[in-house]
């Protein structure tokens, strides 16, 4: 088996997950600047096999976009074009953040380590990406 990488994209910042390569366990890899996640998503697979992408897709409690979904979408394209034989999962990601912050406060996570938007995004990508192991089958 291949490991699985989860993705919580930002405009400023993009958190970071993947499975074991057996996707048993899913843990947050990093938060990036996004601007660098094209190199960061190369050199990742680049170390590790990797099968597929599982991205966070933000709709409204409706079920209608965001501000942010057409950055998702657009993101989707390029992450595409980077990876044309990679499968790309979309995965609601509603409440994430919020979720991560809970996460960390149970956690023990120091407030100012709390603060940190790079952690909050990794979290989040770790959410999304077991959310969407749980569910898969």
């Amino acid at each position: 088996m291949a490991r699985i990488i989860g993705i919580d994209y930002g405009a400023k910042r993009t958190g970071l997950a993947w499975t074991d390569p057996l996707q048993l366990i899913t843990t947050g890899i990093d938060g990036v600047e996004t601007g660098d996640l094209e190199t960061k998503l190369k050199e990742l697979c680049a170390i590790e096999e990797v099968e597929a992408f599982v991205l966070g897709y933000p709709t409204q409690a409706d079920g209608t976009d965001t501000h942010a979904t057409p950055l998702v979408r657009e993101f989707a394209q390029s992450l595409q074009k980077w990876f044309p034989d990679m499968e790309i999962h979309f995965w609601e990601e509603a409440f994430t953040s919020r979720q991560a912050v809970q996460a960390m406060v149970q956690g023990g996570v120091k407030k100012k380590r709390r603060r940190d938007k790079h952690l909050i995004n990794e979290v989040s990508a770790v959410l999304i990406l077991q959310d969407f192991m749980e569910n898969k089958g």
